[in-house]
């Protein structure tokens, strides 16, 4: 029992895991409740997609003064429009559009690195570095999550429909351009919130894992939502309380757990994927 006590106790003696925690929670809620939307919609892709393009954004701001979070939300929806004007203006498929765009943004972005002289280490974009966030990084992050949240949970019956059926949608009056690009938006302000925690690779996983596993856990959208957040901030927190007494990196372990989480719901699952295929319901 005292060995359990100590497991949580020790590391939130230190500040700097208290704060790694409280950014932990604030990233896996957000992650989460968007990553059932991306599943349901199939941009799993689009995810990633934005979260390498932000890479050049984030040189290009250090280099003009702005704030890096500027730069990393320009670079990240400037990807998400073009991303949508080459599919609706070439026969090129919308997946293979997007692998184009985002390695040629994250090129650019590894070319910016290596040329300009910054004090961003390429390891702490790339990964994060959760275990080095400042409070006014929590209090940032608060508020692009926050904001983030908001709009989805305020939206959600929109949002369900369009990811649903965008023809439905379109039918009974709903904007859906509008819909799409915001989606869009609050993907990039979502990869934009976790850059410097969990960084520009590893903000894929929880933008994709929490959802897949509340899919194979559940058939109603709601429950979905209560699922995959519980999976996201649970794994957050233990990942890492876990990275601090095996002294790894944070970002790595919180996605480790995730994805164990998510193979035990795949194989365990009474309406997992191996039994029966599921779908879900509004």
């Amino acid at each position: 029992m005292q060995m359990l006590l100590d497991f949580f106790v020790v590391p939130l003696s230190y500040p700097f895991m208290q704060r790694a925690v409280v950014i932990a929670i604030l990233i896996g809620a957000v992650c989460a409740v968007l990553s059932c939307y991306l599943v349901l919609r199939g941009w799993s892709l689009m995810g990633d997609a934005i979260s390498h393009a932000v890479l050049p954004g984030i040189v290009i701001a250090f280099v003009l003064g702005l704030p890096l979070s500027v730069g990393a939300f320009a670079a990240g929806l400037s990807c998400a429009v073009l991303t949508g004007y080459l599919k609706e203006n070439s026969r090129v498929k919308e997946d293979t559009v997007m692998g184009i765009v985002f390695s040629g943004m994250f090129g650019l972005g590894l070319v910016l690195m290596t040329k300009i002289e910054t004090d961003q280490h390429l390891n702490h974009i790339l990964f994060g570095n959760m275990l080095g966030v400042t409070w006014r990084d929590a209090i940032e992050t608060g508020l692009i999550a926050g904001g983030t949240l908001l709009v989805v949970l305020a939206k959600r019956r929109d949002l369900l429909l369009y990811c649903f059926d965008p023809q439905h949608a379109r039918a009974i009056g709903l904007p859906v351009r509008v819909i799409h690009y915001g989606l869009l938006v609050l993907l990039a302000l979502t990869i934009v919130a976790a850059l410097k925690a969990v960084g520009v690779i590893l903000v894929v996983a929880m933008l994709v894992t929490p959802g897949a596993t509340a899919y194979l856990l559940t058939d109603r959208f709601e429950r979905m939502l209560a699922i995959a957040t519980a999976v996201a901030v649970g794994s957050s927190v233990l990942g890492t309380l876990i990275s601090f007494h095996i002294d790894g990196a944070t970002g790595p372990c919180i996605v480790l757990i995730q994805a164990a989480l998510f193979l035990t719901a795949f194989l365990f699952a009474p309406q997992s994927g191996l039994l029966r295929r599921k779908h879900i319901t509004p």
